[in-house]
């Protein structure tokens, strides 16, 4: 009888242990997204994005990476739509 209530407390307190490992994360990993939002970087804002931590800096700079690089594939698709069109469109073109 009392071993099952041992074995009861200690999975009460390794779940209590994990739990609370999962919820610190997420507070660092939301403390973090929240802090010093900046979108844009030039000359007035230098001092701003100088202010930010090495990590930081990594993580805008990827980010506006990421946004760069949707933005281009969306213009290619754009461009190759536009180039199908006119291909279609003038059969004699094609043709030289």
């Amino acid at each position: 009888m009392t071993m099952l209530f041992k074995l009861i407390i200690i999975f009460l307190f390794l779940c209590i242990f994990f739990n609370l490992g999962r919820f610190l994360k997420l507070k660092r990993k939301k403390k973090f997204f929240n802090t010093k939002k900046l979108t844009a970087f030039n000359k007035k804002n230098l001092n701003n994005w100088m202010n930010l931590t090495k990590k930081e800096r990594y993580n805008l700079s990827k980010q506006e990476s990421l946004t760069y690089l949707d933005k281009r594939k969306i213009l290619l698709e754009e461009i190759r739509k536009e180039y199908k069109k006119i291909s279609k469109g003038n059969p004699d073109l094609n043709t030289k």
